[in-house]
């Protein structure tokens, strides 16, 4: 049952390509929160979907994959609108949520029935089997929103979970899609609950809510650990994914060929632009070889000067805005104290001049490749969540996985080498989540995703990412019970 505000409040969800209102969505608050938490609590111990077949689960996700390609088009563009993605950006989210949720009807559908325990005596059965949690309060970022509630909502459904979901009020509308898909496949009443509003008081509360017994959250470090810490004062289960400053790192070996040069280079580009740099995994660290830096570092400015910026929607456009003002400002702020700091601008650096294609209003920032950076310099250091990418150099291996290494966070990296050898010793030597090998960006819903640090705690994907959602109970049944006569009497 869709509903307003108990306050009555609404809130602008703007188009970050030229700052107009694309819908009013209501502005929740703690008494939604509970009225959602109380709903996801009343279907989960009075309902039946915890009890449901695992059949029924697993034809449920398939059928809410089905409406999700249906509606890839409409879906694509709510995603593409609301985020300032490209529009070939959203379809491919679509596609990858579409994986997720039949990857997780497959997985949940063949597991065995349970891990049967050598008890040491053929009168004992003795079972490990694996129950939902409980009400699993869910919280996802702004930069891919239907992405990030696939991760979560996916298995928490397959485990037999009810949920309370958060949108990034910045960017709610995709999820607000996915969950009348959800009902429309039909889920029973009660077991899926969305609050759209802000991390406080909505986010908060949910963390801090006694009637959850799972929270997971992506996001930001600062207001991650926040949640988390009140999550944990109330002994719930958590999941934390926190972000990354993450490494690219090419070997001048990886460009001795034409062709092997400007696969590195295309790469690093992707690595760091795509989604105009966006993305929690984002390549924003080229640590580059020495010896071929200046080569390097030419053409890569050369080819980010030509990347087009403009709305999403329209054709041609390889990168759309930031996702707001604050996000604008943000960025502006990290290229100014990188110059500060000795930084030297080979590309961008600024908002671009406007266009056809690309509104004055809207909030766009030129990719930026920032060279003579070092670890010492705040862009380095932080996570700057936009297109800035910034260069090092090192000269021997150990100093490139020093360099790798030399961060909070642990989220996700790469190497390219042409020596298979070597990329595959360096990625062993990375302490990061995800290493990809001559290759940026892919992920699998099979792999586990999660990581080292500061990134944060847990695994999403995966047949990890499942158990996130589970407690084990372990069943010990005597066949041929008599009695222990420990006591007298």
């Amino acid at each position: 049952m869709w509903q307003a505000a108990a306050a009555g409040e609404t809130r602008e969800v703007l188009d970050p390509a030229d700052a107009t209102t694309l819908q009013l969505v209501a502005e929740g608050g703690a008494e939604d929160t509970d009225a959602a938490v109380a709903a996801a609590r009343r279907a989960f111990d009075e309902g039946d979907w915890p009890r449901t077949a695992v059949a029924e689960r697993s034809a449920l996700l398939r059928r809410v994959a089905d409406l999700l390609q249906r509606d890839r088009e409409e879906i694509a563009l709510i995603e593409s609108r609301d985020t300032g993605k490209t529009l070939e950006e959203g379809r491919v989210d679509v596609d990858d949520v579409t994986n997720a949720f039949r990857y997780f009807a497959d997985l949940v559908m063949n597991e065995s029935g349970g891990r049967v325990v050598d008890a040491g005596s053929p009168d004992v059965h003795s079972v490990v089997v694996h129950e939902p949690v409980g009400v699993c309060a869910l919280i996802t970022p702004w930069n891919y929103p239907l992405l990030q509630a696939s991760w979560k909502i996916a298995p928490a459904l397959a485990a037999g979970n009810t949920f309370v979901i958060k949108p990034s009020e910045v960017t709610p509308l995709s999820t607000v899609h996915l969950v009348k898909l959800l009902v429309e496949a039909g889920l029973p009443a009660g077991v899926a609950n969305i609050v759209t509003g802000a991390g406080l008081p909505v986010g908060q509360r949910l963390a801090e809510h006694p009637d959850v017994d799972l929270f997971s959250f992506t996001g930001g470090l600062v207001s991650g650990t926040k949640a988390g810490a009140a999550a944990v004062s109330g002994a719930k289960k958590i999941a934390l994914e926190l972000g990354g400053k993450n490494p690219n790192v090419v070997f001048a070996d990886a460009c001795a060929t034409e062709e092997g040069f400007d696969t590195a280079v295309d790469q690093a580009l992707n690595a760091a632009f795509i989604h105009s740099g966006q993305v929690c995994s984002a390549g924003a660290r080229l640590i580059i070889e020495e010896s071929v830096r200046d080569r390097f570092v030419s053409e890569l400015a050369r080819r980010a000067e030509k990347i087009k910026l403009g709305r999403g929607t329209e054709d041609g456009v390889e990168c759309g805005p930031l996702v707001s003002q604050q996000q604008l400002d943000k960025v502006e702020a990290y290229v100014a104290s990188a110059l500060a700091e000795g930084a030297q601008l080979r590309c961008g650096g600024a908002r671009p001049e406007p266009s056809d294609v690309r509104p004055a209003t809207g909030y766009f920032y030129a990719p930026t490749v920032l060279d003579g950076c070092h670890r010492e310099m705040k862009v380095v250091r932080e996570e700057t969540f936009g297109p800035i990418l910034t260069v090092e150099t090192f000269t021997t291996e150990d100093e490139a996985v020093a360099l790798a290494n030399d961060t909070e966070y642990g989220l996700a990296g790469a190497v390219f080498s042409a020596d298979t050898a070597r990329a595959r010793r360096v990625a062993a030597r990375l302490r990061h989540g995800t290493v990809w090998i001559n290759d940026y960006h892919p992920y699998l819903p099979q792999a586990e995703w999660g990581g080292f640090g500061k990134s944060g705690i847990g695994r999403e994907l995966g047949p990890a990412g499942l158990d996130e959602y589970r407690e084990s109970k372990h069943i010990y049944e005597n066949l041929r019970p008599e009695p222990v006569r420990w006591f007298a009497g």
